[in-house]
């Protein structure tokens, strides 16, 4: 239990938050890679697919932004996703120069398998809890995650 100085209480309560939230991150992102070896794919893999069945037909360029990579790693990254048949280079359609990756059926679906695992393991760790108490930490999390700047 967390206890509490009353001259300071809310950065003791701030602290544990950040403590727990960086445990928990760390568990389930650990666990999210173990997964994956199961899915034959690579960490990087599934955050572009993520990134590509969300906002389709990035270009390199595009996804290395979203993903903080060099274009180098991307094109690396792409060219072997595209030999595992999970997503297509494609010219665009109005401007023939620039080259979109679209992902194929073998992506889609790797994906889908892989998010219903990660969902199948958080549902196995809350099974205990009430939906009261799930739809609690739901809205506890939203409302952290309403105040980040990836909602800006």
């Amino acid at each position: 239990m967390l206890k509490i100085d009353p001259e300071n209480e809310n950065m003791d309560v701030i602290t544990e938050i950040e403590r727990e939230l960086r445990y928990l991150c760390t568990i389930v992102k650990q666990k999210g890679r173990e997964m994956l070896v199961e899915f034959e794919i690579t960490p990087p893999q599934f955050q572009a697919l993520l990134y590509l069945v969300k906002e389709e037909d990035l270009t390199i360029g595009e996804l290395s932004k979203r993903m903080y990579l060099a274009c180098s790693t991307i094109t690396d990254l792409v060219d072997r996703m595209e030999k595992n048949k999970m997503v297509k280079r494609v010219r665009d359609e109005k401007d023939r120069r620039v080259v979109r990756v679209a992902v194929l059926e073998k992506g889609h679906k790797i994906i889908q398998k892989v998010l219903t695992a990660r969902r199948e393991y958080l549902r196995d760790i809350l099974k205990d809890l009430s939906e009261e108490q799930q739809t609690f930490i739901l809205n506890g999390i939203s409302m952290v995650y309403e105040r980040t700047d990836a909602m800006k």
